[in-house]
């Protein structure tokens, strides 16, 4: 694919209609997986079938943009420009209503506030308390807020000093025989505290990410491993990556 639209822009100057029909053909399953992926956290009013043509013009998108100069394999550069087009999407819809990411945030804070001052991973009784909510307030609270852990990967680059986006994240995955040595550093960084915050966490919630984002399972299939239910595997997913969320925001803002 990269030596075809490397092709086309050397003889055409631009890449012809009908290889961008090709190409979207081609990245459509890539596509319909990434709907199909954020769909389980989305409530069930929001239209799948307007995401997906938000992914084929993210697709569109990618295919005039593409650099095969950077030595960046097509299918990872379009797999994050489907994803920032659909988030935009979402975004624009705003269909979390404001009181409910004002919950999200609460949570955050209380899971940073207690785990600082404890020094080690808080568990869901201490952090409960520390909201002053007993425990199945808690739990309906995890439920509220699981449907807004969506996270754009190009909003974790961090802004500069004039308050614009410092970049994106194709920076970091465009040229892979990069040597900036700050880029490195702060690449290794970020992968650190994930790793870290991950195996810090909690077994359960430990094993969750593991099968969700590694293994590729859904929480249904998650939930028949573990013998839990489906909602209670939505709750672990929640609390789990309002950890890792509140890691990756005091790193960027240090």
């Amino acid at each position: 694919m990269e030596s075809l639209l490397s092709d086309a822009r050397r003889d055409f100057g631009m890449i012809p209609p009908d290889l961008k029909e090709q190409v979207v053909l081609e990245h459509a399953p890539l596509i319909r997986y990434i709907v199909n992926r954020l769909a389980v956290r989305l409530p069930s009013h929001i239209d799948l079938d307007d995401l997906h043509s938000t992914g084929v013009i993210g697709l569109m998108d990618a295919i005039d943009k593409f650099d095969p100069s950077k030595n960046c394999k097509f299918k990872t550069y379009a797999e994050f420009r489907i994803k920032g087009a659909i988030l935009d999407q979402l975004r624009s819809l705003d269909w979390v209503p404001r009181s409910v990411r004002q919950k999200g945030r609460k949570l955050e804070q209380a899971y940073s506030e207690v785990e600082q001052r404890l020094g080690r991973s808080a568990n869901e009784d201490e952090v409960a308390d520390s909201l002053g909510l007993e425990l199945e307030k808690f739990h309906v609270l995890i439920n509220q807020v699981r449907g807004i852990s969506l996270v754009n990967l190009e909003e974790i680059r961090g802004t500069n000093a004039d308050g614009d986006t410092a970049g994106t994240f194709s920076d970091i995955i465009e040229d892979v025989h990069s040597e900036n040595p700050f880029e490195s550093l702060k690449l290794m960084e970020t992968k650190h505290v994930i790793s870290d915050t991950i195996g810090s966490l909690p077994e359960k919630e430990r094993l969750v990410i593991s099968l969700y984002y590694y293994e590729d399972l859904n929480m249904k299939e998650i939930g028949n491993i573990l013998g839990i239910t489906e909602s209670r595997v939505c709750q672990i997913h929640t609390k789990a990556t309002a950890r890792l969320g509140t890691k990756l925001k005091s790193l960027v803002d240090r």
